[in-house]
């Protein structure tokens, strides 16, 4: 570690050093997602708290605690899940006085990303939102006057010095340093403290901590814990068709990004279906598509692609693994525009082809010698003595004139290429298996998983890590892909709040990746949206309205908008041309009074009809459509596998049945019929399970009727 960086190994002693070093008011970032140091976090939050002299601000997002369960079934049903999966894993004590509208009157909790829906009318969290891009997040941190920054870090020890560690920002190197470095600018304070949490991955490159930015490291049994690992989802019949219409949109050789969650999955499933079995694809396909498949990708994949996605995910994990994410891309313009040409190792060509683009002379300088090292080219072993290099006994002439120089370099090549990458991710977040797949990675395949800053991701123009022509070298035929919550009939969208301004979830960086597909020549904009949502007052809604209260991505960007019923090119369209094209994937039971608030509004002729052949977009002809590929396991539930057991399934798809029925008094009144003519036989460890072995009272009776009846 750095001389000035402070070792202690007790979390209470680490709060001390803080609260001594910090002079009033301590306005605190986390990063976002598991990157947080929970108990450590816990330990100050309380102190401070106690006290009540202090003042405490918190910036983050994303604050992740255990699930509980909405009703008293749902929290039997969870309790066991929960203590299996999610373990040791601590829960914020300022999220549940957040929660519960018990924060002191010291503290502030600042967000600008909530986990989906879990604040909504919750005054407090709402007010105190800060709605900001990704990409600016670091310079709002430093408007409210960031002064600390605590971070969970992964480490390596070194055998032969029990001292010695080495620390990656692992799941979150989005913000940290870019903050540590613009303070340093700004001669803005700022206290950075490293907690070392053992079942953090170790993500190498850019995501590797310098010894000398952390003020202090805590490295104690304290500091670790599970990391919180959502289940898998299971994908269902909307999420699979719009991951089948999506993945159609995928160019060979291009660029990915996805999100996380069952639509995230469904994407990656169907990109395999595609490379793996093909006929089977296009099958599919058609019957979702009856007009044709002309204007999709379809074929299997020859060059792979490249993720660059501010979220990695367990989908682009299995890509991986499935060798359709293989493009390498290099952190370097000359390297990148030969990476068509280049083999999985180096080799004497690319000498060749650097000289021949000027990149190096045909005699090797200090600097050409220290650039072909950097990039895994030549061996870290090979020394410039004079006219000659040397490499252990070995001895040649430092001259590329000609092929037989060039043969004379082949046993000074390096043994893999170095900063070349299949992807790059910003921060990441998945179930257990796919930490586990991290953890256990082969150290040549964890190396080309760049896990590096946000502003290099997310934006073209920010040059810290690279230049914009470099990543518009890399970033080719990008489909940029992300979810939204509505969309007008304009093509504006709404990905963050409702019309009221509460706030479901934040902005993120789907605004910046929409900006980019404008902005590379030749990428795409793909949002995707379930064309139908519940509304607990309204019921069953249209996701596709007139107008949009909110908006996050104004209508002047729209572009590609995806739904279950299929694909709406909206690019370059006139008003009419969008109307009509979105009317075609929308939900059949909406398009007429769709239809007529568009007339109503004088973008449509008065004469124009939805024409025959898409007024048929109902879950009834999807499922029709996917039956058969469900029932043959290529569009299984989990694809990627699940944390849940066969008994835990089973009783899943009954609970969600009966949750959904008590949205809709019609359907909850059906079922209470059907209970009372069907009632089979319920596994009594299924009853324990629930609470419901031992029912007296008539609501607990009832559920169980209920229940049996839906299994």
């Amino acid at each position: 570690m750095s001389s000035s960086a402070l070792m202690l190994h007790d979390l209470e002693a680490a709060v001390d050093a803080v609260l001594q070093r910090i002079e009033g008011a301590i306005v605190m970032a986390l990063p976002l997602g598991i990157g947080k140091p929970n108990r450590f976090v816990n330990a100050l939050y309380r102190r401070i708290k106690a006290d009540g002299r202090r003042q405490l601000q918190v910036f983050t997002a994303l604050s992740l605690e255990k699930p509980v369960g909405a009703s008293e079934l749902e929290r039997h049903f969870m309790g066991p899940l929960v203590e299996r999966v999610f373990a040791d894993y601590p829960d914020f004590d300022y999220l549940e006085d957040l929660r519960h509208g018990r924060l002191p009157a010291n503290i502030v909790v600042h967000e600008f990303f909530f986990k989906t829906g879990d604040y909504l009318h919750n005054d407090a969290a709402q007010s105190r939102f800060v709605c900001t891009n990704y990409s600016m997040v670091v310079r709002d941190m430093m408007a409210l006057g960031v002064n600390l920054i605590a971070q969970a870090v992964a480490v390596r020890r070194e055998a032969q010095d029990p001292q010695g560690l080495q620390l990656s920002l692992s799941c979150n190197p989005d913000l940290t340093l870019e903050l540590v470095e613009r303070c340093a600018q700004a001669s803005q304070p700022l206290m950075t403290v490293a907690v070392v949490n053992e079942a953090l991955p170790f993500m190498p490159g850019d995501a590797v901590l310098p010894l000398d930015v952390p003020d202090l490291v805590v490295d104690c049994p304290a500091g670790t814990h599970t990391l919180f690992a959502p289940p898998n989802a299971a994908i269902g019949w909307a999420d699979y068709a719009i991951g089948l219409h999506a993945s159609s949109l995928v160019r060979d050789g291009g660029t990915l990004q996805i999100g996380i969650g069952s639509l995230g999955d469904a994407i990656a499933q169907s990109l395999i279906v595609r490379d793996r079995e093909n006929e089977t694809y296009r099958s599919i396909l058609s019957a979702l598509n009856p007009q044709g498949l002309a204007d999709r990708e379809c074929e299997p994949f020859k060059e792979g692609l490249y993720g660059c996605s501010e979220m990695f995910v367990n989908g682009i994990m299995r890509l991986i693994d499935a060798g359709i994410v293989r493009r390498r891309v290099f952190m370097d313009e000359d390297l990148q525009a030969l990476s068509r040409d280049l083999g999985p190792h180096p080799d004497a060509n690319v000498l060749a082809a650097l000289r021949k683009r000027g990149r190096i002379g045909s005699a090797l300088t200090a600097d050409n010698l220290s650039y072909l090292k950097r990039f895994g080219i030549l061996d870290d072993d090979v020394q410039l003595d004079g006219e000659h290099l040397q490499c252990g006994a070995l001895r040649i002439a430092n001259r590329l004139d000609s092929d037989a120089a060039l043969d004379a370099f082949k046993p000074l090549l390096g043994r893999a290429w170095r900063r070349a990458y299949l992807m790059h991710g910003g921060f990441f977040l998945g179930p257990r298996d796919f930490y586990q797949r991290l953890r256990e990675m082969p150290e040549a395949l964890r190396e080309q998983i760049g896990m590096t800053r946000i502003s290099f991701i997310n934006e073209l123009w920010n040059d810290s890590l690279g230049s914009e022509a470099l990543k518009r070298a890399q970033r080719v035929k990008a489909s940029l892909m992300n979810t939204t919550m509505r969309v007008s009939l304009l093509g504006a969208a709404s990905s963050d709040a409702l019309d009221s301004g509460q706030v479901v979830s934040g902005v993120g960086g789907q605004y910046n990746f929409v900006a980019m597909g404008h902005a590379l020549s030749d990428a795409r904009s793909i949002l995707m949206l379930r064309a139908t949502h519940q509304n607990r007052r309204e019921g069953l809604t249209s996701s596709i309205h007139w107008a949009c209260g909110n908006v996050t991505i104004p209508r002047h960007l729209r572009d590609i908008v995806v739904t279950e019923y299929g694909v709406a090119e909206l690019r370059g369209q006139p008003d009419g041309e969008v109307i009509r094209r979105l009317l075609a994937i929308a939900d059949s039971r909406f398009q007429q009074s769709l239809l007529a608030e568009a007339k109503a509004a004088g973008k449509l002729d008065r004469d124009y009809q939805i024409p025959e052949a898409q007024r048929h977009n109902t879950p009834e002809r999807l499922r029709a459509c996917l039956q058969p590929w469900r029932d043959s396991g290529q569009l299984p539930d989990f694809p990627f596998g699940t944390d849940l057991n066969a008994d835990e399934l089973t009783m899943v798809r009954a609970l969600r049945k009966l949750q959904a029925a008590s949205t809709h008094p019609v359907e909850l009144v059906k079922l209470a019929f059907k209970s009372l003519t069907r009632q089979p036989a319920v596994p009594p460890a299924y009853l324990q399970r629930l609470g419901l072995d031992e029912a007296h009272s008539f609501k607990q009776l009832l559920l169980r009727r209920l229940f049996a009846a839906n299994l």
